[in-house]
């Protein structure tokens, strides 16, 4: 940690330098190298005769009010600074390093708390991004800028980024909407949930592009019963009628270790701290880090304080197991079928139970007896969870709807209380179908279900060029089913 913190401060520092440039200089540099085409941008800053270029392209921003007069006259010291800031820069691992990894998560930290506010540093890391067009020495730095940007929520809409080159970073949940990427080339650089809604992308080449929309995990052999994520969230736990528990890896999609049982695995659940994992079998199995429980029980659900496992049965029972010692604490009895679905209140007091008997019971977890029942459901209740505040229950039943419960009152919520929608948003869960969401402005990125937001490219205008993730997938057809518009397919036409 100190580690990182005195890295973050040497590359602010760095950065720092950049406060001493004109705040319209930086624009002007980039024409100027982008008209000069300019490939060795250090060697083009340390010829002495460049800074009359400088103090031509000053004099017309100076007829349109954007310069004073006096600061074209300084275009020798900001090319001193910014050639000492590149130099720095070059030489720094913000230029060979991909600072989206997580190694780097406290780096940047405490890196974007020293530059959030300094909008001369953010106008050099635009820089940087732009520099990737022309210059190959800085395309990690400058996809390491970008990918700060967008971390800092730096307004990047309506913007050019014609040929950029971008590599090695993620750019997920960015905002480009009416951007213009024309040229630009992509090269594993994650796109999950960014929105390019009317942006332009004329003869774009994007390759081994990672995109979450697109994952599809192949392991299983037979039906997937239950998925699991783990706390921390870089971890999916899966399970099936293939007797399999496959443990990926959330960010690249690949398998971490797969353990085979000898029966059929219905749930699978982490522990708080994600050092255990229960599932629901016969079967005792160890693998590397993770610890596995040995349960004959549709459902199971960790309490809060990762002390205790309930598990609810075939039997119709609930039972509740101590982690530590592996034995039975208690058993909840009361439904007249199986228990399908369970689930702790968030404080955990209270634990509430669905079952094939169309009811939802909640237990007072201190003294096993059951504490109310919430009558409903026409079929069987397959699926529960509590709102974060524990004052709401969300049920999912077997008859094809889904119910919201006043803890408090033991009562159902019906649509027509004020209150409905509000509550209905706690569980992200969709109110219609995607396909029927009536038009949105471009400008907003949706959340839909979970919380990341999808990636967005309505009404983008793409010409030629190619997009394809790191499996080798086209790309193109997913920009087609997100609303872009392909223009040689106008031309066929």
């Amino acid at each position: 940690m100190h580690h990182e913190k005195e890295q973050a401060d040497v590359l602010y520092e760095v950065l720092s330098f950049s406060n001493e440039v004109d705040e319209v200089f930086l624009p002007i540099l980039i024409n100027i190298l982008k008209k000069e085409r300019i490939q060795d941008c250090l060697k083009f800053l340390s010829q002495e005769q460049n800074k009359f270029l400088l103090e031509i392209e000053g004099q017309k921003v100076e007829n349109q009010s954007l310069l004073e007069k006096e600061q074209t006259l300084n275009g020798e010291k900001n090319i001193k600074i910014i050639t000492d800031v590149l130099k720095k820069v070059m030489d720094h691992d913000f230029n060979t390093q991909n600072y989206s990894m997580d190694d780097y998560e406290e780096f940047k930290k405490d890196l974007i708390t020293k530059v959030s506010m300094n909008k001369k540093i953010i106008e050099f890391l635009k820089f940087l991004v732009h520099l990737t067009a022309l210059d190959e020495t800085y395309i990690q730095c400058g996809s390491n800028s970008l990918h700060l940007l967008l971390l800092m929520k730096v307004d990047l809409r309506e913007q050019s980024f014609e040929n950029i080159r971008i590599r090695n970073t993620s750019l997920d949940g960015g905002n480009f909407v009416r951007c213009i990427f024309n040229g630009s080339e992509f090269d594993n650089v994650s796109i999950s949930g960014m929105n390019l809604n009317q942006a332009q992308m004329f003869n774009c080449n994007w390759k081994n592009i990672k995109i979450h929309e697109l994952n599809k995990l192949d392991g299983h052999s037979r039906r997937v019963n239950q998925v699991c994520f783990s706390p921390d969230g870089k971890s999916l736990a899966s399970c099936g009628d293939d007797n399999k528990i496959i443990l990926w890896d959330v960010k690249t999609g690949k398998i971490k270790s797969k353990i085979k049982v000898k029966e059929v695995v219905k749930s699978v659940c982490f522990s708080h701290n994600a050092s255990t994992l229960a599932f629901s079998s016969g079967r005792f199995e160890n693998k590397k880090q993770y610890q596995m429980v040995i349960l004959k029980q549709l459902s199971i659900c960790y309490s809060p304080d990762g002390t205790t496992l309930a598990s609810g049965s075939r039997d119709n029972s609930i039972r509740l197991w101590d982690i530590k010692t592996g034995q039975q604490k208690a058993k909840l009895d009361g439904h007249s079928s199986r228990v399908n679905s369970i689930c702790y209140s968030p404080d955990g007091t209270t634990l509430a139970s669905g079952s094939w008997d169309n009811s939802i019971r909640l237990w007072d977890v201190q003294t096993g007896q059951q504490k109310a029942q919430l009558v409903g459901h026409s079929n069987a209740v397959l699926s529960i969870c509590y709102s974060p505040d524990g004052n709401t229950l969300a049920s999912g039943s077997s008859d094809n709807s889904i119910r919201l419960w006043n803890v408090k009152t033991s009562k159902e919520i019906l649509q027509s209380d004020s209150n409905y929608k509000d509550l209905l948003a706690q569980f992200n869960i969709p109110l219609q179908n995607g396909s029927q969401l009536p038009s949105v402005n471009p400008y907003c990125t949706i959340l839909k279900i979970c919380q990341n937001p999808l990636f967005e490219a309505s009404g983008t205008l793409i010409l030629q060029g190619q997009f394809m993730n790191y499996q080798g997938i086209d790309l193109k057809p997913l920009f087609k089913s997100m609303g872009s518009c392909f223009l040689e397919d106008l031309k066929h036409n």
